[in-house]
């Protein structure tokens, strides 16, 4: 019988290989320093503003009497509340100038450009 082996100091042998691997494989998918801090836009993102504008041009329409109310069914004009939100999305437009996708910012350009001439015609 063999006599008992302190194993608490034995040489180990640890397979480290697995940490450049994984380094090796960070690096690649890490972005390019120059995208580093932009957030890629998403088409869940892109729709949720396009809804946010709609929204906003169908309050603006129902104020200037263009469509009805939908609670009750009736036309009425309160040019004060359509001049709010059509000033909202002016701001919005501004706000968010170089970092809409072309197909939001077209939309939320001629949206707002109607509800200007719509609202001129109503005062």
């Amino acid at each position: 019988m063999e006599p008992d082996k302190d194993i608490r100091f034995t040489e180990k042998k640890v397979d480290e290989s697995w940490k450049e691997q994984a380094e090796s494989v960070k690096a690649k998918a890490a972005p390019p320093p120059s995208a580093a801090g932009a957030k890629p836009k998403t088409v869940e993102t892109s729709k949720a503003f396009l809804n946010l504008v709609q929204s906003l041009g169908y309050q603006a329409l129902m104020h200037l009497g263009e469509i009805p109310d939908p609670m009750t069914q009736q036309r009425e004009v309160n040019t004060d509340a359509a001049k709010e939100t059509i000033d909202l999305l002016a701001m919005l437009r501004d706000k968010t100038q170089g970092n809409l996708s072309d197909e939001e910012k077209k939309i939320l350009e001629t949206l707002l450009a109607q509800l200007q001439i719509k609202f001129s015609q109503s005062v």
